[in-house]
């Protein structure tokens, strides 16, 4: 006797909703084969940016003498990022001009997580090709922009705490020079991890329905309920990221605080 497969790939379609490939797997219709030159997150990603673009030169009113709506909602984001985050961590002068930086870094991610929470398309922030590139703009700022802003002496300043007895300083600096390597491993990690594991999870609870038909309905509430709790997380981890960017950013800027 013959096996019978799924007509549905359950388990391909997962991942290839987090994992990146150069098929676009889309719910009960075929894969659709992308170029060589172009990945499926890659995709994801140029579908972000040109969203985003949308979004800020078309849709934003910037002319609103009274900002409303999307405007409204958008301007509150950056004055967040600005007066929350920017400058109590990186400084009145480094956090009005950082401000766009982080600006940009929010909305991308935030973009990315939100695209990948619509089942038709991926989700780019699960793949650490593209939250290591994020993690390494922060660590050029960390590095070389520090280097610009303070000199060599001051760079490695940072890693000499103050009033410390300078046999502790024996243990405390090399610790502290990894540190800068740990950071910024823990920003491609924490948004990755996060990302790929709430997506499984939801998914996996709906294929139960695909896979078993009516006596798995109940886990349709649990998927839900997961689902509303991820629409907090890509907020949460686009914060989160931003963040810890500008902390230990601020950090090697200001070795003094």
């Amino acid at each position: 006797m013959e096996n019978q497969t799924h007509p549905f790939d359950l388990g391909q379609y997962i991942l290839n909703h987090v994992l990146d490939s150069h098929e676009w797997h889309i719910l009960f219709l075929p894969p659709i084969k992308l170029p060589h030159f172009l990945s499926l997150h890659a995709l994801m990603m140029l579908l972000g940016s040109l969203f985003l673009l949308i979004l800020f030169c078309a849709i934003y009113k910037k002319s609103d003498r009274v900002p409303t709506g999307v405007t409204n909602l958008l301007e509150a984001f950056v004055q967040f990022i600005r007066d929350d985050i920017a400058v109590p961590f990186l400084g009145q002068e480094e956090g009005m001009k950082l401000t766009p930086f982080l600006c940009v870094l929010f909305f991308f991610i935030l973009g990315l997580n939100l695209l990948g929470q619509i089942p038709l398309f991926a989700t780019a922030t699960s793949n650490m090709n593209v939250t290591a590139p994020l993690a390494l703009i922060t660590f050029y700022l960390m590095t070389v922009a520090t280097i610009q802003k303070n000199g060599i002496k001051g760079f490695f300043k940072a890693f000499v705490p103050s009033g410390v007895p300078w046999p502790v300083l024996i243990l405390i600096v090399p610790l502290e020079f990894l540190g800068l390597f740990i950071k910024t491993i823990a920003l491609v990690f924490r948004l990755f991890v996060n990302m790929l594991a709430g997506h499984i999870i939801v998914l996996c609870l709906l294929g139960l329905i695909i896979l078993f038909g009516i006596y798995a309905l109940p886990a349709i509430v649990l998927a839900v309920a997961f689902s509303l709790l991820e629409i907090l997380i890509v907020f949460l981890q686009a914060y989160i990221f931003v963040l810890l960017s500008a902390v230990f950013v601020g950090q090697m800027y200001h070795p003094d605080h």
